[in-house]
């Protein structure tokens, strides 16, 4: 057998990280450097390292942010008090939250309001977690392992709706929600999936080409939790080995050993271009020859955030 590379689409930026890059590129346009940003726009180092040098300023919370600055709020979605807080320091906020995660916050306000218990399927800390529990910090309950899933205590097993970080294994979490309906059979399911369509779709090609995978390079940072998920994804479906790498040179030649078929995919918060460095890489190994391996074909977009559109008009 040649060696050949099984390149994953859809893979690489879905529409909300499309938006959120681009609102910070069009904010430091628009209004010039600095641009504050909240967090990381998205949990990727190189769009991170890039936009700094454009002059965007990365923090962990508003406070950092001089008053009446201009400070853009990540992808991930953030909680009423950070807005509350970044009113009150009289900030100018741009908020870049994928469309995705908002709908989860509507969802978590409204069973809130209907005095609902929310089991938050989601990993513990995660930026987009603490963001929806916010939104109802009375009625939401943070489900992340199997034993949270075991213990967690509901007032009325009657009224009770499970929400999902968006970016989580399809796979895993419903074996949360198995886990959670034993124990609470009246369990509520979300309106609609919250589980992203991008973060699906990147799941069920890496499950397409992980069996004639020996070994499958995911590009994505460590901090992304669907980068993360598809390491996981292909070696639950057959890949003998897989990797996540930031960047090509990552690449340790020792698991190229033996390897005839290599996998490529990449996070959803991953420009196409470290990809293509990765497959240049693998051509420079005897890996020239590659297969692209689609699943679907991705059409969303998303418009930009209403506060940079208007100005945009001008």
């Amino acid at each position: 057998m040649p060696k050949r590379v099984l390149l994953a689409k859809p893979r690489g930026y879905c529409a909300g990280v499309d938006r959120a890059v681009e609102t910070v590129e069009l904010a430091l346009e628009k209004y010039g450097a600095p641009v504050y940003v909240r967090k990381e726009i998205v949990h990727n180092k190189y769009v991170v390292e890039t936009l700094s040098d454009r002059g965007a300023i990365f923090v962990n919370e508003t406070d950092e942010v001089p008053e009446g600055a201009l400070v853009v709020f990540s992808a991930h979605g953030v909680s009423p008090a950070v807005h509350a807080e970044a009113e009150q320091r009289s900030l100018r906020t741009i908020d870049a939250t994928c469309p995705l995660v908002t709908k989860v916050h509507k969802e978590a306000v409204r069973f809130a309001k209907d005095d609902y218990d929310i089991l938050l399927i989601g990993h513990e800390g995660h930026e987009e977690v603490e963001g929806t529990a916010g939104e109802a910090p009375e009625h939401v309950k943070l489900v992340d392992t199997a034993e949270d899933a075991a213990t967690v205590e509901v007032r009325d097993p009657n009224k009770v709706v499970w929400l999902s970080q968006t970016t989580l294994s399809v796979d895993e979490t419903m074996v949360r929600v198995r886990q959670l309906k034993d124990r609470f059979p009246e369990l509520q399911d979300p309106p609609s999936d919250d589980i992203c369509y991008a973060t699906s779709n990147r799941q069920t090609a890496v499950k397409t080409m992980a069996p004639s995978c020996d070994l499958v390079l995911v590009v994505g940072s460590k901090n992304s939790s669907n980068s993360v998920r598809l390491v996981e994804v292909a070696l639950q479906h057959g890949a003998k080995a897989a990797y996540l790498i930031d960047y090509a040179k990552e690449v340790d030649p020792a698991w190229l050993d033996g390897v005839e078929t290599v996998g490529v995919t990449s996070g959803a918060s991953v420009p196409d271009l470290l990809v293509m460095e990765l497959l240049k890489y693998l051509e420079t190994q005897g890996y020239g020859e590659v297969e692209e391996i689609t699943t679907a074909n991705e059409k969303i977009a998303f418009a930009l955030p209403r506060e940079l559109r208007k100005d945009m008009v001008r």
